[in-house]
């Protein structure tokens, strides 16, 4: 793992960020991969086999990106609706791809059972920098409530309006990397002005659950069939995972309305997010994709069981 530096190179310690920290900040991001090949173009080989459409746009400098989200062709108002999120921090690889690779070669086993609608990349201006943040230094997973200051959050919202109420189950992908510790808490803490506590990032995969509607069997039942794609993160010395008490085997619990995290979008009764760690030596970046699409199978599975 890399060395961690305590003090960020951008800002004064223990002073937050003003615009021209913002600023700073925004004019180091570097483009380093194409949304619009590597993930609109697969989104568009789905549009044989799917209803595709655009919800939004982001307008960042020069740039557009279309939010696009898949749904099943044959929408049923009588079945119920599984949501499945990925790219909300857009660095976050397999959150995207996973999403995508459980569209392609999984959602057409849930056909007649489940309305299914995918947002796979909610955040494409992170993913192309490979970035948590969007170019206003906001982290789109902290802002999912009302008069969101996060385009990316909001555009969401307003997409799953309509299936608020009625949602079964939301599953929403993630990973954990080195660069959380070596990169984006440093700088989360310079942003707010706060000191950085070095921490741990767990080597495995891990389920956070709603600490205020906790689904304990439900989200074993993901840790189970995960297990057999990819090794389940083991809890530190203290008993936690990323400084979390862990609640069971593989799995935390924060209360996600209250952090205006993405999982909170819906009043499904079952909801998760996933946490793969695509850098363990133990891990192949086609193990995490399969990590989470084996996750969402897994999570319909249990969701429609238990209605």
């Amino acid at each position: 793992m890399s060395s961690v530096n305590p003090f960020y190179p951008i800002g004064t310690p223990g002073t937050p960020w003003g615009d021209a920290e913002r600023a700073e900040w925004l004019s180091q991001q570097t483009r380093q991969r194409s949304y619009e090949s590597e993930v609109v173009s697969k989104i568009e080989h789905l549009r044989s086999r799917f209803d595709v459409e655009e919800y939004g746009r982001l307008e960042y400098g020069d740039q557009s990106f279309p939010l696009l989200a898949i749904r099943s062709r044959d929408w049923n108002d009588d079945l119920p609706v599984v949501l499945v999120t990925g790219g909300v921090h857009g660095y976050e690889t397999s959150g995207v791809h996973g999403a995508l690779k459980f569209v392609d070669q999984h959602a057409a086993e849930y056909a007649g059972r489940v309305n299914l609608l995918v947002a796979p990349c909610i955040s494409p201006w992170g993913y192309e920098r490979i970035h948590r943040w969007n170019p206003n230094a906001i982290d789109p997973n902290r802002s999912f409530y009302e008069n969101s200051p996060a385009q990316e959050s909001a555009a969401l919202m307003r997409l799953v309006a309509p299936i608020r109420d009625r949602a079964l189950m939301h599953i929403d992908l993630h990973e954990t990397t080195d660069t959380d510790e070596t990169e984006f808490r440093p700088a989360l803490a310079a942003r707010d002005g706060k000191p950085f506590t070095p921490g741990g990032i767990p080597d495995g995969f891990y389920l956070v659950d709603d600490s205020e509607n906790p689904q304990p069997e439900f989200q074993q039942a993901v840790i189970a069939a995960v297990e057999k794609v990819t090794h389940i993160a083991p809890a530190d010395a203290d008993g936690n995972l990323i400084g979390s008490p862990a609640v069971a085997r593989g799995v935390i619990q924060y209360p996600l309305k209250q952090l205006g995290l993405c999982a909170s979008v819906t009043d499904a009764p079952y909801k998760t997010t996933t946490e793969v760690y695509p850098d363990s030596p133990r891990a192949t970046p086609e193990q995490c994709n399969t990590a989470q699409a084996v996750a969402v199978c897994a999570a319909i599975d249990y969701a429609l069981a238990h209605q």
